[in-house]
């Protein structure tokens, strides 16, 4: 018994050496190669018509810390903007100007989600501090910048986001995007248009508004 004992014990210990030897091995020639494995954000990219990179992060909603995915919102449009930081000037005009506007988007089955690299503490002090008014949707911390990162909205040299926008279909596809300076808020009449025109399926022309004629 001892000696099978002994063939069993030392039969494992050569199966997790190859393995852990393989494992290396694969990891020494990635490294070798400069390439790393890809992660989920790394191996997304928001680009249009393409799937909208997947992501899951704590944000304040209704004064609450919560856990907030895109994949929430299936079967529901998603307008999804990114702002550069708490506490600053541009900022909060454009998050109370989405808040004002949410009973329009939620006609269009719309949720408003609103993300930046701050944590979710600076968050909730923020919205406490009655700058934002009463907010009525989720404003997100991408803490680790990696959401940022995989939409192509993060500003390397500052580690902050830019005001960058997206809107996402029903089925989590990227069909409109936008990424300006800083120092320019961004149009919710405009971000309502799209949507709107978006939502037709149709082609529609220069300046086209809800009511508005469509192209054949």
């Amino acid at each position: 018994m001892k000696i099978i004992s002994l063939t069993i014990t030392l039969f494992l210990a050569v199966l997790v050496f190859g393995i852990e030897t393989g494992n290396a091995v694969a990891s020494s020639n990635s490294h070798a190669s400069g390439m790393a494995m890809p992660s989920m954000y790394e191996a997304a990219k928001a680009e249009i018509g393409s799937p909208a990179p997947r992501f899951a992060l704590n944000g304040v909603v209704d004064l609450e810390i919560k856990k907030v995915a895109l994949s929430d919102y299936k079967g529901k449009w998603v307008v999804l903007f990114f702002y550069p930081g708490d506490f600053t000037f541009v900022c909060p005009t454009e998050i109370r100007g989405f808040n004002k506007a949410l009973g329009e988007f939620k006609k269009l089955n719309a949720e408003v989600l609103a993300v930046s690299e701050d944590s979710v503490y600076s968050h909730l002090a923020w919205i406490k501090s009655g700058t934002l008014d009463k907010l009525q949707y989720p404003l997100l911390s991408d803490f680790t910048k990696q959401t940022a990162k995989a939409y192509g909205v993060l500003d390397e040299e500052h580690g902050t986001a830019r005001r960058g926008l997206f809107i996402i279909d029903p089925t989590g596809v990227v069909q409109y995007l936008v990424v300006h300076s800083d120092k320019v808020g961004r149009s919710v009449e405009e971000t309502l248009r799209v949507l709107s025109a978006l939502q037709t399926e149709q082609l529609c022309p220069l300046n086209w508004k809800p009511g508005d004629k469509t192209l054949k």
